[in-house]
């Protein structure tokens, strides 16, 4: 009943906005009417949804109607053919008002900035993370989002110690946000003679980016130096002082950006990265008061968890929060990560979900 309720007045909102949106006074402010009509679109799939269900409530009890009152046979078995649809229909479009009623996160629509970090096993590590790099980077070109690297420290080898990047896109943090976490691969290393399996591990933190309005950083608290950039083998050094490393004071909290050859570039990057690491900062502070209550869901993004496991003998992958197994390793590697994400957010919107009834 609070859920119906709920509706109700979720749909008087909606009507009194568009009253409010017609009205010349209001139509000629045109931050009120963004304000209006960014509600109004949030709201339409609720109100569609709910006039669906109405409308299938309504001829449910029309078809029962007719069972009860029509002597003709023939329109008696067309009552009970179309009565049986709608009740079929019915719970579906009751689950999906469930789930548009569920809270949304407010980082969904945000950009992501993404940490890899090569873990247990150094050079095959290292190589993971790349590898681990270039799944999300091919998922970004299926699709078209734009990455750019903010910071990397690569290997002699081709592998990444760590490497920091960002994707802008609208609803970015929302497809990969349940990527935090610890990966674990198994496979033979290139380094390795004898032919044997190693199991080495890489980190991932994906974090959504800050907004200006999100942090307030104060000058004071920020101690930035430059210095000379330089990779693997001498690559990308410059001769000039254009990496920056910027460390805020207060919470010890360091970002570095060296990837472009503009040391002005690299300090607007540097900032924003420093902006989005303190406003996850302070979310996991926000999220710790009631880890208790948060505890077995899909979307913790513990980074010291186990999540995930990829097996090259058996070309097979193993997200273990929720228990899938997939033979495609080398499609998911690939940028082919739907049938993953598409598990993970169903999970997640079930426990949601449950949370949500009780």
């Amino acid at each position: 009943m609070e859920i119906w309720s709920k509706l109700e007045e979720i749909e008087r909102t909606y009507r009194e906005i568009e009253v409010r949106m017609s009205d010349p006074n209001v139509a000629s402010n045109s931050s009120e009417m963004q304000s209006l009509g960014r509600k109004h679109v949030e709201m339409d799939p609720i109100i569609s949804a709910y006039n669906e269900y109405k409308r299938v409530a309504r001829e449910i009890e029309g078809s029962k109607e007719i069972l009860s009152h029509e002597p003709d046979e023939d329109m008696r078995t067309m009552a009970r053919e179309e009565l049986s649809k709608l009740e079929y229909e019915l719970p579906g479009i009751e689950s999906q008002i469930h789930l548009l009623l569920l809270p949304k996160d407010k980082d969904d629509d945000k950009n992501v900035v993404i940490e890899i970090r090569g873990g247990t096993g150094g050079d095959e590590a290292a190589l993971f993370a790349a590898d681990l790099f270039r799944m999300y980077t091919r998922f970004a070109e299926l699709e078209r989002w734009r990455v750019e690297i903010l910071d990397s420290n690569e290997t002699v080898i081709g592998g990444y110690k760590e490497i920091v990047f960002r994707i802008e896109a609208n609803g970015a943090y929302s497809k990969l946000k349940f990527e935090s976490g610890v990966h674990r691969v198994q496979r033979v290393p290139v380094t390795e003679a004898a032919g044997r399996v190693h199991t080495s591990a890489a980190t991932v933190a994906v974090l959504p980016e800050a907004r200006d309005v999100d942090v307030d950083i104060r000058a004071e608290d920020l101690r930035i130096d430059t210095y000379r950039s330089g990779g693997a083998g001498g690559q990308h050094v410059n001769m000039t002082d254009s990496a920056v490393r910027i460390t805020h004071v207060p919470t010890g909290v360091v970002v570095t950006c060296q990837d472009e050859r503009s040391q002005i570039k690299n300090r607007a990057r540097a900032m924003q990265f420093l902006r989005t690491k303190l406003y996850d900062l302070e979310m996991r502070r926000q999220q710790d008061a009631v880890a208790a209550e948060r505890k077995g869901q899909v979307g913790s993004g513990d980074r010291s968890e186990r999540i995930r496991t990829y097996n090259f003998p058996q070309n097979r992958v193993t997200d273990h929060r929720i228990g899938l197994t997939l033979h495609k390793l080398d499609q998911i590697l690939g940028g082919n990560m739907y049938e993953l994400i598409e598990a993970l957010t169903v999970a997640d919107q079930a426990e949601r979900m449950k949370n949500f009834a009780a």
